[in-house]
């Protein structure tokens, strides 16, 4: 198992990657304010980024505000979350999903942003559940969902892919641990899985029972570490990454692919980037030959 890199000062004129963390791999302040922690699962209406952990007062709206007010970013994910529940329910039956039915029964009073909200929700069934939201007809206003679990070569490097519908998931609650900086407690993964319509205590269309993969399937499979807090109550757990993750991906492949979901580039993390970079500087030495046994 790699052991975790750490970033240090190293003495002469500064090297590009210095140049790019910061001397001595001091991290720089991110861009808008932001801080190390994951970013929210959804942009703001009308097409405007939002910096992780605040909301950039210079953003750019691609479109006018929305005449009903704008709306809070709770209720942005909230009626994301929906979105995705209900065409993952409407795919069960393989019958095309009708834009007229998403109006009427998830939509509502949304109308003015559904084209903000029909993209975010193919976002996240692309890179969390593993489908991809295609219009059946050019102007037929009816989508289907497309399995994508054989991803082009650039997709599958930046997600990991095993080739399973349970790898986005895998790759969210990696994406959580790097993010939180390499540990995070169980109660924290939930309460941003609940932003994505996943719960501890229900069974999920894709994805079963939803603790039982995270807190046994991938531990047993060494993908995650999961242990108990000392002196808790109530008694909580936390996660870390397990030895199979350091062998099958990396911190900056992780780092990537929280990037590409939530539309950002990696170096907009300062701190994670850095650690990513060094983790991958640590990867490319040469590793200390084992002796051959002796006859």
């Amino acid at each position: 198992m790699l052991q975790k890199p750490r970033v240090r000062g190293r003495p002469g004129p500064p090297t590009e990657r210095e140049r790019e963390c910061g001397r001595g791999g001091e991290s720089r302040t991110p861009r808008g304010g932001a801080t190390d922690e994951v970013p929210s699962t959804s942009r703001a209406a009308g097409g405007s980024q939002e910096a992780p952990g605040t909301r950039s007062p210079g953003a750019r709206s691609s479109q006018a505000a929305p005449a009903v007010g704008p709306r809070s970013q709770k209720q942005l994910e909230l009626k994301v979350a929906e979105l995705v529940q209900f065409l993952l329910i409407k795919d069960q039956k393989k019958i095309p999903i009708k834009r007229n039915d998403i109006l009427k029964h998830v939509i509502g009073d949304y109308k003015d942003i559904f084209p903000d909200l029909l993209k975010l929700a193919a976002q996240r069934l692309e890179y969390v559940f593993g489908y991809k939201l295609v219009e059946l007809e050019p102007k037929s206003n009816t989508y289907i969902l497309i399995n994508t679990l054989e991803p082009v070569e650039e997709d599958a490097e930046v997600r990991g892919d095993q080739g399973t519908p349970t790898t986005g998931l895998l790759m969210i609650v990696l994406g959580l641990i790097f993010m939180k900086g390499n540990t995070v407690k169980e109660t924290e993964v939930w309460d941003f899985l609940r932003r994505l319509g996943v719960y501890p205590t229900k069974k999920h269309l894709i994805f079963g029972d939803p603790k039982k993969l995270i807190t046994e399937d991938f531990v047993r499979q060494r993908y995650l570490e999961y242990r108990r807090i000392p002196h808790t109550d109530p008694v909580d757990y936390e996660l870390q990454w397990g030895p199979r993750t350091n062998l099958e991906t990396s911190k900056m492949k992780v780092l990537k692919f929280v990037a590409k979901v939530h539309n950002q580039d990696p170096k907009d993390w300062p701190a994670q980037y850095c650690e990513a970079l060094a983790d991958e500087a640590a990867r490319a030495r040469p590793q200390p030959s084992v002796p051959a046994p002796s006859s």
